[in-house]
């Protein structure tokens, strides 16, 4: 028998290093024999270090969450005796698949249930292997997360726990699926999921060795998730003040604020982009880092926690007959007033089963035709709830993310958002999007302070080679992340040329930072400008038609290495973009349907496709 090389205990790293150094070991060592000679043992003499346990952890992320995960994941696992690789499911298949022993799947679902890129390919491999159980040696467990807002929640997730069963692996812990507050259902399922896979690992005296060519994890904390200590119970009096709920940070905390310790940010800035007569109200955004020591990149997104619209709250008070000063319980277990508890921690859109429960209903229909908190209250006028257990039935209210419009080398310890205000009408009601009109209506520049964190999204980035061409698509809001981009190459000096495709309704009230967008125009920072108003003429134009207006000068940059990027609409824009490039593809390229598909999923294994898309 033989075993791996180890890094001992007393060696000077950090267990996440450790961790780190272990997993390559593994990796290393699993493609030869073992040599002789190391030393498997800790200096003075201490016994051999047991053999680590390979593990391989797929992720499936369209804008990082489940990256950001999988690499927790791999932290953990590598406290336990795990030797854990992080693997993107772009780059591995079925037979690869075949030759794993023990497999953590952590994916997200976006649009209606479907995979995200990166996990569109396996996901097709699996769905159509037919024949035989060519994975009954995998053990596995998954981790799906989603959005309970949408009717297709973790469907994603629970294809691939459905595929992985049917091709005849072992699952070793039940599905988790997890809504936007996932922590403590991600963290029950990832100590179910390794307990399980060392009992199975120590009853069939499994071995040690890894697959060869891939990242193993670095044990770092991605995108500010809970990238803090975990949160104490806070009293009434620390929740409403954002000074004394967030301290200003010492040295050694810098860098420490994420999603669980939000960076009470200064806003600097909110002034409308859109010109008198829109349709739209679109708003530029800007907060102050200073002090923080936060960091971020371009492409990256910045949650935001928001406040509940006060006129809905007074609403809610009103039903359910309360003055609002009602002692209830908040989501970390503490105490607070219940006009607070609905202003700032807890959800009034979606009902949940659990109040649906308690008003008659809990199923499909019921939701569909009740869609906001209030309504249901509205309806259901003769149910009388305490104010305890009516909170109890509610979801904690969550962040949002918006993707970053600025870059950390031109727009030194400030941030940048360009955030659209939703609203609509159901019935007689107008609606509003609670972060949206929170950022548009309630915000007072140079006086409000709102928790923020940055959401990294590693595989949304400019080239790293700024001789690349870029082309960017991005309608209405989804120039953010572009504009983003082009500071940064224009700070950076990066000399590749830069394709920008934007459009909206009409020229005149809607070119969303026209004049930004003119100058790097005019200065050559912005090679090529194409633009697309959908009501300015009887046709509609969109950005898609003028991407097949310039086909074979498209096809042209991508033949040159362009890396082509869309960021906005995932349900209509996204999916016309995407057939749009299909046929370009076909026409200036002169290839068959399949061929096309074939270039465009080379392009996205090479990351040179990469979408955020909501």
């Amino acid at each position: 028998m033989s075993t791996l090389p180890v890094i001992p205990e007393s060696a000077p790293f950090t267990l996440e290093q450790r961790a780190w150094l272990n997993g390559y070991l593994a990796g290393l060592f699993s493609r030869a024999p073992a040599p002789t000679g190391l030393p498997l043992v800790a200096p003075g003499g201490a016994a051999a270090a047991a053999p680590l346990v390979p593990l391989t952890i797929l992720f499936g992320s369209q804008t990082g969450s489940a990256e950001g995960l999988a690499k927790r994941a791999a932290k953990e696992a590598g406290k336990r005796g795990f030797a854990a690789t992080v693997v993107d499911m772009a780059q591995t298949d079925l037979a690869r698949l075949g030759a794993e022993k023990n497999v953590l799947v952590i994916t997200s679902t976006y649009g209606d249930g479907e995979p995200p890129d990166n996990a569109k390919a396996l996901h097709a491999a699996l769905s159509a292997a037919s024949g035989g159980t060519p994975l009954a040696s995998l053990r596995y467990a998954v981790c799906a997360l989603g959005d309970t807002n949408y009717t297709q929640f973790c469907k994603c997730g629970k294809d691939f726990d459905a595929l992985l069963e049917k091709l005849g692996a072992r699952r070793i812990a039940e599905r988790a699926e997890c809504d936007l507050d996932y922590e403590a259902k991600f963290s029950a399922w990832l100590e179910q999921a390794l307990t399980g896979l060392q009992l199975r690992n120590s009853d069939c005296g499994l071995r040690n060795g890894t697959e060869d060519g891939r990242q193993t994890a670095d044990g770092r904390s991605a995108e500010g998730l809970k990238s803090g200590g975990p949160e104490g119970p806070r009293t009434e009096s620390a929740i409403r003040s954002p000074q004394a709920a967030f301290p200003a940070p010492q040295s050694e905390l810098r860098n420490a604020w994420g999603r669980s310790r939000p960076f009470p940010a200064l806003l600097l800035t909110s002034r409308s982009l859109s010109g008198d007569g829109s349709a739209k109200q679109v708003n530029h955004v800007e907060f102050s880092l200073e002090g923080s020591g936060m960091s971020y990149a371009a492409g990256d997104a910045l949650g935001v926690y928001p406040h509940n619209c006060p006129e809905l709250v007074a609403d809610v008070l009103a039903e359910l007959g309360c003055d609002g000063e009602e002692a209830v319980s908040a989501p970390d277990g503490g105490t607070t007033s219940l006009r607070h508890a609905l202003t700032e921690l807890y959800d009034l859109g979606k009902p949940t089963p659990e109040l649906l429960a308690h008003f008659g209903g809990g199923g499909g229909n019921t939701a569909v035709a009740l869609p906001h908190v209030i309504d249901v209250l509205l309806a259901r006028a003769d149910v009388k709830l305490a104010p305890g257990e009516f909170v109890r039935g509610l979801k904690r209210l969550q962040p949002r993310l918006y993707s970053i419009s600025s870059s950390p080398n031109a727009h030194a310890e400030q941030v940048h958002l360009t955030v659209g205000a939703v609203r609509y009408e159901i019935g007689a009601r107008t609606r509003k999007g609670v972060c949206s009109t929170f950022l548009a209506d309630r915000v007072v520049p140079d006086t409000t302070r709102v928790g923020v964190f940055v959401h990294t999204n590693g595989s949304f980035r400019p080239p790293a080679d700024g001789d690349t061409p870029m082309i960017m698509i991005g309608p209405g809001t989804g120039i953010a992340p572009f504009r983003g981009f082009l500071h940064e190459r224009r700070a950076t000096g990066a000399r590749g040329r830069n394709w920008l495709f934007f459009g909206d309704q009409r020229e005149a009230t809607d070119f969303l930072y026209r004049d930004e967008l003119r100058g790097f125009e005019s200065d050559g920072l912005l090679t090529r400008l194409s633009l697309a108003w959908s009501r300015d003429q009887q046709e509609k134009i969109y950005v898609q038609n003028r991407m097949l207006d310039h086909a074979a000068e498209l096809y042209a940059w991508l033949e040159d290495g362009a890396h082509v990027y869309v960021c906005g609409d995932a349900s209509r824009m996204a999916k016309d973009v995407d057939a749009a490039l299909h046929r370009i593809i076909e026409r200036a390229g002169g290839k068959s349907a399949e061929q096309a598909a074939e270039y465009v999923a080379a392009l996205r294994a090479a990351k040179r496709y990469c979408r955020d898309v909501y």
